[in-house]
């Protein structure tokens, strides 16, 4: 297979059937690398999705003896900048102050090794906003990533990169991470399959146990429900020292794929948590377009919502990742041997790390208790004979790039425009439990506008069910972005 047939034929094959064709010895490892590239070199000048490029190694790796077997044998991914690093690579976490000491990590974290035995071969690292801290990817460091539907947009964030690349072609999948929504928000924006699997899951070792409180979890923006599920299959499961992690499934994420999921009972709501008012029109009726389908699908919908939705009014999740935010600037200036000041990050993120240092000890214990409390009262209407809760994912359709970024003006502005936009998905950070955005409905602008399901804690291979029920009954796999490989 020649370098141009492969770049222009694998464009949109998903991984699973990238696997397929290296097993079958239709392709080579090497093959998949340099279509990849070759991709990833036509439309990185336009979108800014992949800021570091490892295709030396990469090419290295797909010649190797050693490249292990494992189900994605030979496939090119990406990873986003920040949380998992990989051995001997950049790791800038979207910071100037990295970018410009040229900081490199020496090891894998558990879940790059875990991906590295999948067989995967990282061929770059994505855009991400300033230590992934904002729902737009406009870092300071490296520029604005654009979106493949419309450049004028903003792919969302934090995953904004890794999403940017799914979304036109140049990998099938990219590595996210999500502490308020950013696999699931990203994926609305870019047309993907994100989710945001049940707390532990996924292992954030060795370095973390958890991170931003306990609101992180890792995993991968993708095009088609099987890659998301055979993914899962492949890095989740404790890792040595693990604070706790999730029960295993009883049989492999990837059978439940086509598996039939019985009558649910599914909530709906489209008001914005917090007494924000409802979502956006095109937002609204993505929901309830989604709703007749589930309900073609002959489960049963109904207008129900968890009465807890709406955040602590507490400022218990302001606490949190306040203090988190100024904990990171504490912990690169000790790595980085020197001082970050004010000047050497964005206004936000400055605004963030004060407050953050104006709480005490003693607040940030209480404000994670009752962070606990409000995702156990959140996470009981699961109990009262609810299956899933259907929900947009974004509160607004994709936004320009600008308003939302470190140069939008007033930073205590900025912060609460983020949170008119992106409403409806850190409660389920909060409470752990597994929610997926499925790219289910275009506006007439023709912008994705991505729906979510969320299910009870544990239960991702409900949603798997469901989500490829809905993949196969209303596809998407064929949508193609103006800017697309």
């Amino acid at each position: 297979m020649s370098t141009t047939l492969a770049a222009s034929s694998l464009a949109f094959l998903d991984a699973t059937a990238q696997a397929e064709l290296v097993r079958r010895h239709d392709a080579t490892p090497l093959e998949l690398v340099e279509a990849a590239i070759e991709r990833i070199e036509s439309l990185n000048p336009h979108l800014n999705a992949v800021i570091h490029r490892l295709y030396d190694r990469a090419r290295a790796q797909a010649c190797s003896p050693s490249l292990p077997k494992g189900p994605f044998a030979g496939v090119p991914m990406l990873i986003k900048d920040i949380v998992c690093h990989t051995a001997g690579d950049p790791f800038h976490c979207g910071m100037r102050v990295l970018r410009d000491c040229d900081w490199h990590e020496d090891s894998d974290t558990v879940l790059a090794s875990r991906l590295r035995r999948a067989g995967f071969i990282f061929v770059g690292k994505t855009n991400t906003p300033e230590l992934a801290f904002s729902p737009t990817t406009e870092p300071l460091a490296y520029g604005p990533t654009r979106n493949p539907w419309n450049s004028a947009l903003s792919p969302s964030g934090s995953s904004g990169g890794s999403a940017a690349a799914v979304a036109s072609g140049m990998v099938a999948v990219a590595h996210g991470n999500d502490m308020g929504g950013s696999i699931r928000t990203p994926s609305s924006a870019c047309g993907l399959v994100g989710l945001k699997p049940t707390r532990g899951r996924n292992s954030l070792g060795p370095d973390l146990g958890e991170f931003w409180w306990q609101t992180t979890h890792e995993h991968a923006l993708t095009r088609t429900v099987r890659d998301t599920a055979a993914m899962l299959d492949a890095t989740s499961g404790p890792a040595t020292g693990d604070p706790y992690f999730a029960a295993p499934p009883q049989r492999p994420f990837v059978q439940e794929v086509g598996a039939d999921p019985g009558r649910l009972r599914i909530g709906l709501t489209t008001t914005r948590p917090g007494g924000r008012g409802l979502a956006h029109a095109d937002c609204r009726e993505a929901v309830l377009a989604a709703a007749r389908m589930l309900e073609d699908l002959d489960h049963r919908v109904e207008e129900s919502a968890p009465p807890l939705l709406d955040l602590p009014d507490d400022g218990a999740i302001l606490i949190a990742f306040t203090v988190s935010i100024a904990r990171e600037l504490e912990r690169w200036a000790r790595r980085c041997g020197r001082v970050i000041g004010e000047a050497d990050v964005e206004p936000t993120t400055w605004l963030a790390a004060e407050m953050g240092r104006g709480a005490s000890a003693t607040m940030y214990v209480e404000a994670g208790e009752n962070l606990h409390r409000y995702g156990r009262r959140l996470a009981s209407w699961w109990d009262a004979g609810f299956d899933l809760l259907l929900t947009p994912t974004l509160g607004d359709p994709p936004w320009p790039i600008g308003p939302l970024g470190p140069g939008g003006g007033d930073p205590m502005e900025v912060l609460m425009r983020w949170t008119h936009v992106s409403p409806f998905c850190t409660p389920f950070n909060i409470s752990g439990q597994p929610a997926i955005s499925l790219p289910l409905h275009w506006n007439h602008d023709g912008l994705p506008i991505g729906v979510q399901l969320v299910a009870a804690y544990g239960r991702d291979d409900v949603l798997l069910r469901v989500a490829a029920q809905l993949e196969e009954a209303f596809p998407w796999k064929d949508k193609r972005p103006p800017i697309h490989a």
